[in-house]
């Protein structure tokens, strides 16, 4: 065995399939073409001297060796990407690259945010990953991101939590709904409507339930939508109501496809967070990142009905 031979490339491939414990997934997420990542994963065995993975059916397992030459994969990436970091803050935050995950919600706000980044900073190289919850909470437990960005932070990680925006959501309707117009409409009067919702574990549906049971209402589910489009699409059919976040709906408001209702408590106020994990030495362009997203943060686009 001569692990002089074993390239950081097989290292970096192996350490991918390791973390998805698939050959596919770990093609897809490097843009490789299985045979070639299998290949080359078979090349770093061969090095090693000793299986890396077994197969159990249909499903593949770390072996002992596996499990250790992974351990020892993620050290090495962790002290590449720290030399990557101190290379780029040795010519200063023009220079350098960034790695962020958004929230689906914010992607109607953050990406501006970020191009105005982007023309001021130009020398740096910048990612940004949209998903759910879930895939943000994935991400997060694995540092696979410089910086994350969601409206509920993770209680259940040891992570730094800033606030930097207000995320009010607010409750919307079809304008033909029988509710439109009227003045400070207490909750327990939408006891028997339908509502559209978010999946199961989304920040917004939480909220919004936790407020409902708070008045002693139980939403009445007519739906669960994976995502704010279709969910204002659903709403302006006449399917039922729904409460999103203020950020998505400026649009329709003002054409008219949607109508804020007045329901006594409402905009709901969250807020919008900027996520890492608790000790994570952040690199000059997410520092500079996250100053900005401080100095440019966005204002509030709706505000309730004037009662």
């Amino acid at each position: 065995m001569n692990l002089r031979h074993a390239t950081l490339h097989q290292l970096r491939i192996f350490l991918a399939v390791a973390r998805h414990n698939s050959f596919a997934r770990a093609a897809e997420e490097l843009h490789l073409s299985p045979p070639t990542l299998s290949l080359q994963v078979k090349q770093l065995s061969e090095t090693v001297g000793q299986p890396l993975f077994e197969q159990l059916g249909k499903k593949i397992f770390l072996t002992a060796t596996g499990q250790t030459l992974a351990d020892a994969c993620a050290d090495i990436e962790t002290r590449m990407e720290r030399l990557s970091q101190d290379l780029a803050a040795l010519q200063g935050v023009e220079r350098g690259s960034l790695k962020l995950a958004i929230l689906t919600t914010v992607k109607y706000t953050v990406p501006k945010l970020l191009g105005g980044f982007c023309a001021a900073h130009p020398g740096i190289e910048v990612a940004m990953l949209v998903g759910n919850r879930e895939n943000l909470l994935q991400r997060l437990a694995a540092n696979q991101d410089d910086l994350y960005i969601m409206g509920q932070p993770p209680e259940s990680m040891d992570v730094v939590s800033e606030n930097f925006a207000d995320n009010p959501l607010v409750l919307v309707a079809p304008p033909d709904h029988p509710l439109v117009g009227k003045k400070k409409i207490a909750p327990n009067r939408l006891k028997n409507e339908p509502f559209i919702l978010r999946e199961p574990g989304s920040g917004t549906r939480l909220t919004a339930e936790k407020f409902f049971a708070s008045q002693g209402v139980t939403l009445k589910n007519r739906l669960e939508v994976g995502s704010n489009e279709a969910i204002k699409q659903t709403v302006a059919g006449g399917l039922g109501l729904a409460v999103l976040s203020a950020t998505t709906v400026v649009s329709e408001l003002a054409l008219g496809e949607l109508v804020l209702l007045d329901v006594v408590g409402f905009p709901l106020i969250r807020r919008w967070h900027v996520v890492y994990p608790r000790g994570k030495r952040l690199s000059a362009a997410a520092l500079a990142f996250k100053e900005w997203l401080f100095e440019h943060r966005p204002v509030s686009p709706a505000q309730p009905p004037a009662s």
